[in-house]
């Protein structure tokens, strides 16, 4: 009895591993142009403006030249952020406050998600969506729920959001969104 279920997790396994090889050779072969490349990686400069030019009439209206189809754009010189739909209208804008670590202008895809942590100041955080991170420090958007530590010396790269605009994030942003980061 033990060499049969041995043979059938061994069977399992494989066909296992088979399924998910030909599901990653199935998504890496569907990928539209100008999105190949590795998720968290930046994309050539063409594929973002880096000081995308502004409304002065509507200074809270999105970005031009900050792309196209469903994205975050996230502005790191305005502290906001853009919730944009495939159709590119806007479903939710808003400010937030970054950390000490600004990720790099370019584009990126959301890679993780985490529904609570402990930010990187000790504080809670909900709804983390990350998408890069630079010198070891992951970058991402997160509501804190609790107060954490302000006076701690670390480098963090939590983007924070209120937790009404962390709900909107979390709904919107899944895995393998774009982000696009603009000055």
């Amino acid at each position: 009895m033990a060499g049969t279920s041995s043979g059938i997790v061994a069977g399992l396994t494989a066909a296992a591993v088979g399924t998910v090889g030909f599901l990653a050779y199935q998504a890496s072969a569907n990928v539209p142009p100008g999105l190949g490349g590795k998720p968290g990686a930046s994309a050539p400069p063409s594929a973002v403006v880096s000081k995308a030019p502004r409304d002065r009439g509507h200074p809270g209206a999105l970005p031009t030249g900050s792309g196209k189809g469903e994205r975050v754009v996230y502005s790191v010189d305005d502290d906001r952020v853009w919730l944009v739909d495939d159709h590119n209208r806007v479903q939710r804008r808003f400010g937030v406050h970054p950390g000490s670590v600004d990720p790099p202008v370019g584009l990126y895809w959301v890679t993780s998600r985490s529904n609570t942590a402990t930010g990187t100041d000790g504080a809670p955080v909900e709804h983390v969506v990350r998408f890069t991170s630079v010198d070891g420090v992951a970058i991402g958007f997160s509501a804190a729920v609790g107060a954490g530590s302000d006076t701690t010396p670390v480098k963090t790269g939590g983007i924070r959001e209120r937790r009404a605009d962390g709900d909107a994030m979390w709904r919107f942003a899944t895995i393998g969104v774009p982000v696009v980061v603009i000055r």
